[in-house]
């Protein structure tokens, strides 16, 4: 089927690259409008949760009470008791227009002590804003921003002024990503390059991936644009798009463009062999999308909004860079044909069918001579098949200790503390916990419903209070059956005391013939992670299942899906173990300049888990293909596998060597966040192109042997039927059931494998 793929975009090059600029312009025009139609940062809370439901209760029979934005004044030289810093702060707000704000409280208007600072030089006032939904009131905020820190109402009592809160600070994260985005692609772009030229040798092959990425890039935009109209899609979104856009389009690059110069490279014609590139490396790269898609769209099994988002984003950016790859690449190939190694920055040495043959795709693919980087991996190969149990043992031992800090993980959430020290937000945060009685804008809430009685709720006011723990309760808002307690504490709101509190509230008993629902920062972060820990084993068997049924396709065995799976593993476990010791515990903060909390939010493990599980087959669908290729050809496992290493290592230690630099530039970012998911994914890459695919990989295939290719006889007939192979031609003499197979009972007796 990829055989005539191949020949039929050969025939048809020139209307598909005409319709792909037609849509490229489509892209460029419409989709690229996705950021202002993405929803604001957040999207961590858990629908139909507890919380949730205390939110909504309280929303509906109270009034909106959150602190959507908090305005921090604060003076050099006077205090709040002075009446000129009254008037000026009255000032500054009493200009706002009423159908922006709902309501503001001040120190003045409340006399509540929680408003005023230690040395009472500082105050703050919090704002509710009009709007039924997210999307008005931040549009709301927007229209007063500027309003909020005027310097005229505040300069007669020498106040300044800094916004914060829970919109002030969606605000700045979204602002903070959409320059963070075009920062990195500014820096990656100009590094990709040089280095695609340095490993092909032409300015023209080196362009082409990188036109790939930019397709995937503008495609997802558009997609993520499409999904708008019809739900929330986070502004999160767009960080893994770009990246992933970018980062697969190098690879699906190396791989199609490497395999068409190679093919060429043995003397076929253009069509020849984009042919036999789309039947190999067109096969790979549809596989390896697939199996990348069907990973991602594990995190739409999720309830929150910023994992499914990242579901979305990734699948589409996934499908178009695949289509890409499958489409305008070897259109572009076939138009090109040899002129996609001109303008060559050196002059690339004549080589033979034979030497392509030899040196595979690490060699004539990227203009790499069996002697040079063939050579170091060939001697590689040779040592690994030679030890491969000192190898297998010291790389799972080295990748479990480099995973043991995992074992110490401290769940937490996320907060203003992402942003960098310098923003306001961030700023009137700090200053907030540091300066000001504790959980004054982020209390523990009970929302006691089904009573009127006060001295009831009053009594269970009493109850929660004398919880260990809690400093105070105060009822903040009654009308009907409905009333709003609200619970201090010290600590961070997000810390494990104070979810610990959370959980002992929701066990006090609640008044005769009332309900209570628990909710507020604390009890969001407890429901989260019961959300997401419920959700867990789908994921595990979803993307499992799935995972072992194309890799069965791919391959032909049952041992092989189950051993991909588990090197994946030990992958993440270095990466996890690392996200511990670097953003939880603080090592390297000052350098990756970030604000460790001692807590790793839940839901970022679950996003890497999916990301990088998925873009790590890449890796093992290229080198077990490559593999499999050579098995089918002799038969000879111990071979298959030294071959396999010697033509595949160069051409994937480059290809993770520009996805990291992708992802690095992602790792400047100033959400702390952001940063993290850039840093690990990094060192996951890192890890799984050398330690896991050079060494572990080998040296369990060597030690498997013949079994390694095993498959029941019925499933051995379904891969015969319906497999993927790389080969459209005759039976290999290696595959399953086949009368040469060494698992077949017709099989002539094998010698012992030849030694490497």
């Amino acid at each position: 089927m990829f055989e005539s793929w191949g020949r039929l975009v050969h025939r048809r090059r020139r209307p598909i690259l005409g319709l792909s600029l037609i849509a490229i312009v489509f892209m460029a025009v419409w989709g690229t409008g996705v950021f202002g139609a993405l929803t604001s940062a957040g999207g961590f809370d858990t629908p139909g949760s507890e919380s949730d439901r205390a939110a909504k209760i309280a929303e509906h029979d109270l009034g909106r009470g959150q602190a959507d934005v908090v305005v921090l004044y604060k003076s050099a030289g006077r205090t709040v008791d002075d009446p000129s810093y009254r008037q000026s702060v009255d000032k500054a707000l009493g200009g706002l227009p009423s159908d922006k704000v709902a309501g503001v409280s001040t120190y003045w208007t409340t006399k509540s002590p929680q408003f005023v600072s230690k040395d009472r030089t500082a105050t703050y006032a919090v704002l509710q804003l009009a709007g039924g939904d997210e999307k008005t009131r931040e549009d709301n905020y927007k229209s007063i921003s500027k309003d909020l820190t005027r310097a005229d109402a505040l300069a007669g009592a020498g106040l300044t002024a800094k916004v914060g809160g829970d919109q002030g600070t969606q605000t700045a994260v979204n602002e903070r990503v959409s320059s963070d985005i075009g920062r990195a692609e500014g820096m990656a772009m100009p590094v990709l390059l040089i280095l695609l030229v340095v490993i092909f040798g032409s300015l023209v092959a080196a362009s082409l991936p990188l036109l790939v990425g930019g397709l995937a890039v503008l495609g997802s935009f558009t997609a993520l644009r499409l999904l708008t109209e019809f739900t929330d899609v986070s502004i999160f979104a767009i960080n893994i798009t770009t990246f992933l856009g970018l980062g697969l389009a190098i690879d699906y690059g190396l791989f199609v463009v490497g395999r068409f110069r190679e093919e060429l490279a043995r003397g076929k014609s253009v069509e020849d062999a984009l042919a036999a590139t789309m039947s190999t490396a067109g096969r790979t790269v549809a596989v390896s999308g697939i199996t990348v898609a069907v990973s991602l769209s594990s995190l739409l099994l999720f309830d929150q909004n910023f994992l499914i988002s990242m579901g979305y984003g990734g699948i589409a950016t996934v499908l178009v860079c695949m289509i890409g790859a499958l489409t305008v690449l070897p259109a572009m190939l076939a138009v090109l044909g040899p002129r996609v190694n001109a303008l060559a920055v050196r002059r690339r040495k004549a080589t033979s069918p034979a030497a392509a043959d030899a040196t595979g795709a690490t060699g004539a693919a990227v203009g790499i001579t069996a002697s040079a980087e063939g050579g170091r991996w060939l001697r590689l190969a040779h040592s690994v098949m030679r030890r491969p149990v000192i190898y297998a043992v010291a790389t799972i031992a080295l990748l479990l200790a480099l995973g043991s800090p995992f074992l110490r993980i401290s769940w937490g959430g996320l907060d203003a503390r992402v942003l960098p020290t310098a923003a306001d937000a961030r700023v009137v945060s700090d200053t907030l916990q540091n300066d000001f009685p504790r959980n004054s804008t982020d209390p523990i809430e009970a929302i006691v419903t089904g009573t009127s009685d006060q001295a009831a709720v009053k009594a269970y006011s009493d109850r929660l209070a004398a919880i260990p723990g809690i400093n105070g309760a105060s009822i903040t808002g009654a009308k009907g059956q409905t009333t709003r307690i609200a619970l201090t504490y010290d600590g961070e709101a997000t810390s494990s005391h104070a979810r610990s509190l959370a959980q002992q509230v929701r066990d006090v008993t609640p008044p005769p013939g009332a309900d209570s629902h628990i909710g507020g920062e604390s009890a969001t972060v407890v429901d989260q992670l019961d959300s997401l820990g419920s959700t867990l084993p789908w994921l595990v068997l979803w993307v499992g299942t799935a995972t072992f049924v194309l890799l069965f396709l791919a391959f032909g065995s049952v041992v092989l899906p189950l051993k991909a799976m588990l090197m994946n593993l030990f992958s993440l476990s270095a990466a996890f173990g690392a996200m511990v010791w670097i953003f939880q515990d603080g090592h390297l903060s000052g350098v990756l300049d970030f604000t460790a909390t001692g807590t790793i939010a839940p839901a970022m493990p679950i996003l890497m888990l999916a990301m990088l599980f998925g873009l790590s087959m890449d890796y093992e669908l290229f080198l077990l293909s490559r593999i499999r290729e050579q098995y089918d050809l002799t038969g000879d496992n111990t071979t298959a596998v030294a071959t396999g290493l010697q033509r595949t290592g160069g051409i994937i230690t480059s290809a993770a060597a520009l996805f990291i630099i992708v992802i690095g530039a992602f790792s400047t970012s100033g959400i702390a966040f952001i940063k993290m998911t850039g840093v690990i994914m990094a060192i996951g890459f890192l890890v799984d192109a050398t330690i896991v695919r050079a060494l572990l990989v080998p040296a369990t295939m060597r030690l498997l042997g013949n079994a390694n290719w095993w498959a029941p006889g019925p499933l051995a007939r379904v891969y015969r039927r319906y497999g993927i192979r790389e080969s459209d031609g005759p039976e290999a003499p290696g595959s399953p059931d086949s009368p040469d197979s060494p698992d077949s009972p017709e099989a002539p007796p094998k010698l012992e494998p030849a030694q490497v």
